[in-house]
């Protein structure tokens, strides 16, 4: 059988139109009223930033669960915020699996401390982990805090202390790090992007 260019074209249109009202049943009001809703609709939007490396990517996380009734927020969907202006929706293979990060079985939630010559660790609370930190650094600074050099100049440095600071914080939230740390008299300051 012999078919020019516009009769095959007349053949496949008829026959996806053929397929088409086949498959809708000859009645696509009933085959379009069943649309699902849109997952995230009822779900609440949180801006926040992937916490794993030092590019700071944006991430929107839906949560449902309004608290009402004993219902507890819980996040069921992460994903890239394309209005952020360093990664515009990407999100890298780890940023991709924040969810499971999220919901891991061995996600630690709260501090804990191992003690010296100790084998496991123990929980303790925020309060108490802030308290002990402060006091260790205290008693470090105090034990450690060069005044003077060799020289009699006055150099005011902490040796033996360093401060890690986080990559992907804003502006304003490094400097304040810098003064705080400098102000201390550390000098081993550095910072996740390098790590």
């Amino acid at each position: 059988m012999q078919v020019n260019r516009r009769q095959f074209f007349k053949l496949t249109a008829g026959s996806m139109a053929g397929t088409t009202i086949a498959a809708l049943g000859l009645l696509p009001e009933q085959a379009l009223a069943d649309v699902r809703s849109y997952k995230l609709l009822r779900a609440t939007e949180t801006r926040n930033t992937c916490p794993y490396c030092s590019v700071g990517c944006g991430i929107l996380m839906y949560s449902l669960g309004d608290g009402a009734k004993n219902a507890k927020p819980a996040i069921f969907h992460i994903e890239g915020d394309p209005d952020h202006p360093v990664s515009r929706g990407a999100l890298c293979p780890k940023g991709a699996g924040l969810l499971d990060f999220v919901h891991s079985p061995n996600r630690l939630k709260y501090p804990e401390v191992r003690e010296a010559g100790a084998n496991e660790w123990r929980r303790i609370s925020w309060d108490e982990a802030y308290s002990r930190i402060a006091r260790l650094m205290k008693a470090d600074r105090d034990a450690n805090f060069v005044a003077q050099n060799a020289d009699g100049i006055t150099v005011n440095r902490w040796l033996t202390t360093g401060m890690l600071c986080a990559s992907a914080s804003s502006n304003e939230t490094g400097w304040l790090s810098q003064k705080f740390t400098r102000a201390l008299g550390m000098l081993a300051v550095d910072n996740q992007a390098r790590v």
